[in-house]
C-alpha cells in the first residue's frame, strides 16, 4: 500500500489558529499548480512501484484550485503512476466553495472522498476563527455533497476554544450524527506560537484553552461517537465500519508515500524527505533544477520511536513481537519495561499487542515519550 500526498497551500483566510503552510495569495495558484506538475515528474522514482492505492489532496484549501487545474495535477500523475477506479481520492474543501457545479466536477474528475472543514456549528465561534462560511452553510454543503452521490464524506470539527461549554459540544455533536456521515475527525484546539491565536494569547488578549475542559469534551467526543457506530480508530478519528481513511491509515501503519508541493513530506521506508514550505522559494527551486527538498536517512532508533509515536495513536496499538522481530530484543525490552509504569490505566495488553484505554487516550503523546528510546 502507498499513496500521493498534495499539498494546495492556498486559503481565501488565515484561520487565527493555523499553523500549516498557507498562502491567501490566490493569484498565484497557475504558477504553484505547474511547479506541482514538474515535481510529480522530478519525483517519480522517489517510490519504486508506480502503483498507488490513495491520493489525497490537502492544504490549505484544495478546494479552491479550479477544473482546468485539477485536470493538470490528475494528467501529471498518471503520466508516471496509476491506480484502481476504486482507490481513495480525497480532497479536503471547505463549505463555502462547495456549490453544485463544483461538486459535479470533482465527481468527474475521480474525486470519491470529501474531507470537509466544517470546524464548528456556531456562527459567533466561527468568525472568532476567521472561517468563510456559516454555519447553516455548513449544513448545507454536506446535504448538498450527498444529494451529488458523495457517499464517503468525513468532517472536521474542533473542540476546547472559549466558546463552548459540555453542553453546546453535545449538541455539536448532535448536529454532526444528524448530518449521516460516514466519518469525524475531531481536534482539540491547541495554541501555537507563530499563530494570531498564539500571539494574541501571549499578550493576554485571549484566554489559554482549558485543558480540563477539552479532556471532559473528549470523553464526550469518544463516548457518544461510539455509541452511535462510530470506531475510534486514531486519536482524532472515528468512522463508519469500512470507512475508516485509507490515505491516513496508511500513514500510521508505516506505510509509503510521496508528498508533492511546498512543505509536503515524504516517506520510503528507509528516507524522509520533506519540501521548502516556501511557495515562491519552492516555484524557483523547480524551475531552475535546484534543490528543493531535504532528506533525511532513518536510524532504526529513528524508526522504533515513529512506529511508536504513529501507532499507539491507532486501535492497532504496538506489537511487541513486531518490536522484536524489526528492532531487536533490547528495544523490545525496553518496550515492555517502560510499559509496566502504565497498566492497566492506561495500557493494555492482548497477547501480543498494547493499545491505549480511554483514559490512556488522554495522555497518548507523553506516554508514547516515555516508551521512546
Amino acid at each position: 500500500m502507498q499513496g500521493i500526498y498534495l499539498h494546495i497551500p492556498f486559503c481565501r483566510k488565515a484561520c487565527v489558529y493555523c499553523d500549516f503552510h498557507f498562502s491567501t495569495q490566490l493569484k498565484t495558484k497557475g504558477v504553484l499548480v505547474d511547479a506541482i506538475c514538474k515535481e510529480i515528474e522530478l519525483q517519480k522514482d522517489f517510490l519504486k512501484e508506480k502503483h498507488i492505492d490513495s491520493i489525497y489532496f490537502g492544504g490549505g484549501t484544495p478546494s479552491v484550485l479550479d477544473k482546468t487545474e485539477l485536470v493538470r495535477i490528475f494528467k501529471a500523475l498518471a503520466k508516471d503512476f496509476t491506480w484502481n477506479k476504486n482507490a481513495e481520492i480525497t480532497l479536503e474543501c471547505n463549505p463555502d466553495d462547495l456549490t453544485k457545479e463544483k461538486l459535479l466536477e470533482l465527481k468527474e474528475l475521480g474525486v470519491n472522498r470529501l474531507s470537509i472543514g466544517l470546524q464548528s456549528f456556531d456562527d459567533a465561534e466561527l468568525k472568532w476563527m476567521n472561517r468563510a462560511h456559516t454555519a447553516a452553510e455548513s449544513e448545507t454543503c454536506v446535504k448538498l455533497a450527498q444529494e451529488t452521490g458523495f457517499n464517503n464524506i468525513s468532517i472536521d470539527l474542533i473542540y476546547g476554544s472559549k466558546f463552548q461549554t459540555v453542553e453546546s459540544w453535545k449538541k455539536s455533536l448532535e448536529k454532526a450524527l444528524s448530518l449521516g456521515v460516514q466519518h469525524i475527525s475531531s481536534y482539540n484546539l491547541t495554541v501555537e506560537e507563530k499563530t494570531e491565536l498564539g500571539h494574541a494569547v501571549s499578550k493576554g488578549k485571549e484566554i489559554a484553552v482549558d485543558d480540563e475542559k477539552s479532556s471532559q469534551q473528549f470523553i464526550m467526543l469518544m463516548e457518544t461517537l461510539q455509541k452511535n457506530g462510530f470506531e475510534h480508530y486514531e486519536i482524532s478519528n472515528f468512522a463508519k465500519k469500512g470507512f475508516e481513511a485509507v490515505h491516513n491509515t496508511n500513514y500510521w501503519k508505516g506505510a509509503k508515500y510521496l508528498g508533492i508541493g511546498p512543505s509536503a513530506h515524504s516517506f520510503n521506508g528507509v528516507s524522509r524527505q520533506w519540501n521548502i514550505s516556501n511557495n515562491a522559494i519552492y516555484v524557483n527551486a523547480i524551475n531552475s533544477g535546484t534543490e528543493f527538498f531535504e532528506t533525511e536517512t532513518l536510524s532504526k532508533l529513528n524508526r522504533y520511536n515513529e512506529y511508536v509515536l504513529t501507532r499507539l495513536r491507532t486501535k492497532w496499538g504496538c506489537d511487541l513481537n513486531y518490536i522484536r522481530s524489526e528492532f531487536g530484543n533490547k528495544f523490545a525490552e525496553h518496550f515492555t519495561e517502560t510499559s509496566e509504569a502504565f497498566m492497566p490505566t492506561d495500557l493494555q495488553r492482548t497477547d501480543s499487542n498494547y493499545s491505549l484505554t480511554k483514559m490512556g487516550k488522554l495522555m497518548a503523546d507523553k506516554i508514547a515519550m516515555e516508551l521512546f528510546m
